[in-house]
């Protein structure tokens, strides 16, 4: 049997902010639902459901930034940020409704790295953790971030835990050996510190294939939308990882990477390879996870890294209310 996950709620990167100019409109599909984002006058990013309250129209598609507002674009009537109508421009005095709240559904957002993230939860619950702010994205001493993207079927879930699941490394991806992994958990917050063996470099960039050094990977993620890599050798390289679940079974992956600017020929060119290595990778991974199952209750061995320890924290963004979807067993 495989298992139906529903969505988990948490911070997602829903657009790259230099992405959306002010007075932007943009018409957006995730959690399952239809939304618009936009941009208002003053600069703040929005997002709301896609459909005006008064007779359905897609804000998103043909709808207008007025001010802090957007403005259907089949009868004008203003939304703000919050999903309150506050003005139609042709009424002479306000439906009762209009004056009792939201009348459609809004979305916490917030920028940070370089991004607009949308807050999402099943029962429109309010943002529960943070985002950090990951200093290399923001530090002038750092590129510009170095983007890449890919589309697939899969669970939300599932793209995370390969980062504990030590042995898909060496048969997946050829590594050397299988990496030594230690997790911690708190709260939301997960650190997984990895360690494998590369050969051996020194300060000035010169290899030596006769030895070995330690490669150390450090991944933190905050919630199951996002997650910081950072690469270190004699030099070092950040990636911010941003999964975003389009449906239950279909998600975008977003893959972000800085470097220092004073990188010598050298090491530019090591730390180039790494990228294109690690891209190279997803690669590998994406016809496997396209193609796989669920499996709730595994059978694991001890070689196979702390999966359990991460399924475990991840039930934590699978909301249990009353009104929330299930986990239910499918056939």
């Amino acid at each position: 049997m495989s298992v139906e996950l529903p969505l988990p709620f948490g911070w997602y990167a829903v657009a790259d902010s230099k992405d959306v100019e002010s007075g932007d409109v943009q018409a957006i599909e995730y959690f399952e639902e239809k939304m618009v984002l936009f941009r208002t006058e003053s600069g703040e990013a929005k997002v709301l459901d896609a459909y005006c309250p008064h007779l359905g129209a897609h804000l998103g598609v043909g709808g207008k930034v007025v001010g802090e507002h957007i403005a259907c674009p089949f009868h004008a009537w203003e939304l703000d940020g919050t999903g309150e109508v506050k003005r139609i421009p042709y009424g002479r005095t306000m439906p009762k409704r209009t004056t009792q709240g939201p009348c459609i559904r809004s979305y916490p957002t917030l920028e940070r790295n370089g991004f607009i993230w949308a807050w999402f939860h099943p029962r429109s619950i309010e943002p529960t953790f943070d985002v950090p702010e990951i200093k290399e994205f923001s530090d002038p001493d750092w590129t510009e971030p170095d983007n890449y993207e890919w589309e697939f079927n899969s669970r939300i879930q599932e793209t995370g835990e390969n980062a504990v699941d030590i042995a898909h490394f060496v048969y997946v991806h050829n590594a050397m050996d299988m990496p030594k992994a230690e997790i911690a958990l708190d709260g939301t917050h997960r650190i997984t510190k990895m360690i494998s063996m590369g050969p051996a470099i020194d300060d000035d960039g010169n290899m030596d294939f006769g030895k070995t050094d330690e490669m150390h990977l450090v991944t933190e993620s905050w919630g199951p939308g996002m997650t910081c890599q950072v690469f270190e050798r004699a030099y070092k390289t950040v990636m911010i990882g941003t999964v975003l679940p389009i449906s239950r079974t279909r998600v975008k992956l977003r893959f972000s990477f800085v470097k220092p600017r004073d990188l010598s020929e050298l090491f530019t060119v090591y730390t180039d390879g790494l990228i294109a290595e690690i891209v190279r990778q997803v690669q590998h991974d994406i016809p496997i996870w396209e193609n796989k199952i669920y499996r709730e209750d595994p059978i694991l061995c001890d070689g196979d890294g702390p999966i359990n320890k991460y399924r475990q924290w991840f039930q934590q963004f699978y909301d249990i209310g009353e009104d929330a979807t299930p986990v239910r067993l499918v056939k």
